[in-house]
């Protein structure tokens, strides 16, 4: 075999849980708590000359605190000299991307081995916060780093444009549950079948998590539990209660060392170890969701799926294994539409941690956990095949790969399917429109006390292009959670109000 085929010998998890009674000011920061689960993925491969061996570091974006270089932090730290040093952009599919990245390279004789580490402490600045007086940590700031600017890697755009900001469409929770409400139409549920439907796919979600050890909340929820809202589990934006959300408050890291073959075997590394990466595919949506053809599928999404499991040269049917991106429950639906899978086949799990909600969504991070849980997974069952999936924004950037144990019989290929995606339909926008129009998909965004305060909508106009619509009529928004408003005509007045429904 090829001396140069990437693969993946080193993984690593963690977590904190720390109390408000605990020695706030000196928790370790998340370059530390990188370095720390670098050691451990190291102790994992069971050779410590593969730290030396390290020339590469990709770190995930971090949210909880600002490093110009935190690459450059980790590898002082582990007392190693690396010529590359790389900081991904916004997105969940950054550690999909950087092991796509990572394996591209060794394949070419670019790179013999590579670091991809991250680490969220959310949880820990929550605590800081909260204390009183406020605690600050003692954590390295951009000032006092030393080494140069990392290596951006990622696409840097906002995720909403103009149509979408001027309605105040900015963050996950508004835009994910109308992805949702499309999703509903599109199978033709009513909103309480549809929502039993997701409060088990989650309440399954969390019986993963159950059997996860490094999941931040690993405790079995039932289906009614996670559908109905009450004092802990507040509706947030319809059909969501709090519990169908990731949860970005943990402090977990994770860490994968991928290395070429050649190098595994002269350092001895056990091959009960390794693990593949097999193929990997990239694309983004239409960009803004505005101008997307449809709000219930991701034409890139199935591009780079079908398009990954091709150059590894298997079926989606031969995959033991998935982890489909989890923030919500419509990504996780749209991606086994897209990917061709069951979200019901309790033989097949589409997640090998529990995801965001119940595993823990820290950050741009999550999906380094996903594929070290996913290594580990096929680990303990080898000669199978695993994929992932990773999403940044609102289903807009995605990054895919294939695993396993077996030994490929092709070089490791990735790629990016980007001509194809922007080749397909797309959909006008106006900012401003005045007249008749038809609710394409909807939600309603609550309050911290669960109460409704507003109602957003995405209707079609009778041209085609797209127009968004609010409003804060208490009558429309108790409608809205009861009745189907998908395919109903609204008149839309001045400033992108409902005048009727």
């Amino acid at each position: 075999m090829d001396p140069r085929t990437p693969v993946i010998v080193g993984v690593a998890q963690t977590k904190r849980r720390p109390s408000p009674s605990d020695d706030l000011e000196n928790l370790s920061e998340p370059a530390e708590m990188m370095a720390e689960c670098t050691a451990l993925a190291v102790q994992d491969c069971g050779e410590e000359d593969i730290l030396k061996s390290i020339t590469s570091i990709g770190v995930l974006g971090i949210l909880s605190w600002g490093y110009q270089n935190p690459g450059a932090i980790v590898a002082e730290k582990l007392g190693i000299d690396v010529r590359e040093s790389i900081l991904t952009t916004t997105g969940g599919n950054g550690p999909q991307m950087l092991v796509n990245d990572a394996a591209r390279k060794i394949q070419a004789g670019e790179l013999d081995t590579a670091l991809i580490v991250g680490a969220e402490a959310v949880y820990t600045r929550l605590l800081q916060s909260r204390a009183n007086p406020p605690v600050h940590g003692k954590w390295i700031r951009r000032d006092q780093e030393t080494a140069p600017q990392a290596i951006q890697m990622g696409e840097d755009t906002q995720g909403s444009g103009p149509a979408e900001m001027s309605r105040g469409l900015v963050v996950p929770i508004q835009i994910y549950p109308i992805f949702e409400n499309a999703l509903r139409a599109r199978k033709g549920l009513t909103i309480p079948q549809h929502v039993d439907m997701i409060a088990k796919l989650w309440s399954d979600f969390s019986r993963v998590a159950e059997s996860n050890p490094y999941a931040w909340s690993p405790n079995f929820v039932d289906p009614v539990t996670i559908a109905t809202p009450g004092p802990t589990n507040r509706m947030v934006s319809f059909p969501y209660t709090k519990l169908m959300n990731a949860n970005i408050q943990t402090d977990q890291a994770a860490a994968i060392i991928i290395t070429s073959l050649g190098n595994a075997r002269s350092l001895g590394i056990s091959p009960d170890k390794f693990v593949f990466p097999l193929s990997g595919a990239e694309a983004h949506d239409h960009w803004f969701i505005s101008n997307r053809d449809t709000l219930n599928s991701s034409p890139a999404l199935r591009l780079a799926s079908s398009t990954a499991l091709g150059l590894a040269g298997i079926d989606k049917d031969e995959l033991a294994h998935i982890d489909l991106y989890s923030c919500f429950p419509s990504a996780v639906q749209i991606g086994a539409l897209e990917l061709g899978v069951s979200i019901d086949d309790p033989s097949r799990p589409v997640t090998v941690t529990g995801g965001l909600g119940f595993a823990g969504g820290p950050g741009n991070n999550y999906v380094t956990h996903s594929i070290a849980a996913m290594v580990d997974r096929l680990r303990s069952d080898p000669g199978t095949y695993g994929f992932v999936n990773a999403v940044g924004w609102y289903l807009t950037k995605h990054a895919v790969g294939v695993y396993s144990t077996l030994q490929p019989t092709e070089p490791f290929r990735s790629a990016n399917v980007q001509d194809q995606v922007d080749a397909l339909p797309s959909r006008e926008v106006i900012e401003e429109y005045v007249g008749p129009a038809e609710v394409e998909s909807y939600t309603i965004m609550y309050d911290r006390s669960g109460e409704p305060e507003r109602f957003v909508a995405a209707t079609i106009t009778p041209d085609g292009p797209r127009c968004w619509v609010t409003s804060s009529d208490p009558e429309l928004m108790s409608r809205g959670a009861t009745e189907e408003l998908i395919g109903l005509k609204a008149d839309i007045v001045s400033g992108g109000e409902i005048a009727a429904l």
